[in-house]
């Protein structure tokens, strides 16, 4: 089984093509593909497939580490759509590609970086399902409570802002994320953005992500969305620059919340799985 292994501002995916699989994905194998000392090691699996319809370059699957299906990742939809680009899938700088959450419009603006037009997101969704139109909540987690700003931005989001950085680095993101990402309010589960106004730079935020399925991440795509569109809901200015552990990501909000993210995707290596690790990934049998 050959594969490419690609990063985004340290948020890293196993990209593989349908055709080179013997077995379909399933929540085991992926842990096990990105289990980092008997797998490949990896933030999630992209799957790569011919588009069921005509007009796309293709259609993608994403999985979390944990084996659970992601609707939608920004970083792992800008990975592939560049590979998809170096590959041939894709004939021209601009096309679209299709995920469980919809259509995605793909700009790709250098042989390492792209443009997505996510689409309108929505303030309300199922999974908030008590949730005001605005959006807007209120949840305890970690003995404390939280006002926060749902987001549906082809997967659930839930972004709080706290004061300034020195408070936002202070969180301890592994004791507070589970109970918010896991709250009774989110029956689907939830990914978590805390975010703060960059005092000297404006239209800047900081954020950390809580990922769902994976814990806090160096940098997440629909995280950075959802904490930009929190910022702006809040009266900030777009378009919004997101500092990252890993790095910077740009997110253009419309006023119709018509959202665009903008930002790199780069490959670390190619390889092919070994005949022992193939074969007992072909016996799992979850």
């Amino acid at each position: 089984m050959r594969f490419e292994k690609w990063h985004a501002l340290g948020n890293d995916y196993v990209i593989v093509e349908r055709q080179e699989l013997e077995f379909e994905l399933t929540g085991a194998r992926v842990r096990r593909l990105c289990a980092p000392h008997t797998g490949v090691g990896a933030d999630g699996v992209v799957l790569v497939s011919p588009p069921a319809k005509p007009g796309y370059a293709a259609s993608l699957r994403i999985f979390n580490p944990d084996g659970s299906e992601a609707e939608l990742s920004g970083n792992g939809v800008r990975e592939a759509s560049l590979y998809l680009r170096r590959h041939g899938w894709a004939s021209s700088d601009r096309f679209w590609v299709r995920t469980i959450a919809g259509e995605i419009r793909v700009t790709v603006t250098s042989p390492t970086a792209c443009t997505l037009d996510i689409g309108r997101v929505r303030l309300r969704s199922e999974d908030f399902p008590a949730g005001a139109p605005d959006g807007r909540g209120e949840l305890i987690a970690a003995g404390r409570s939280w006002r926060f700003q749902h987001v549906q931005v082809g997967n659930p989001q839930c972004a709080i802002a706290v004061a300034d950085g020195p408070a936002l680095a202070a969180l301890d993101l592994p004791a507070i994320g589970p109970g918010i990402e896991r709250h009774e309010l989110f029956p689907n589960r939830t990914n978590v953005s805390f975010y703060a106004p960059e005092a000297r730079a404006p239209r800047t935020i900081r954020a950390r992500i809580f990922e769902r399925g994976v814990g806090e991440t160096s940098a997440s795509g629909t995280g950075a969305t959802g904490a930009a569109v929190a910022f702006v809901l809040g009266g900030g200015d777009s378009p919004v620059t997101v500092l990252l552990d890993g790095g910077q990501l740009e997110v253009a909000v419309g006023e119709d919340l018509q959202v665009e993210l903008t930002g790199p995707g780069v490959p670390v290596f190619r390889g092919e799985l070994a005949e022992e690790l193939v074969a007992d990934l072909t016996t799992i049998s979850e």
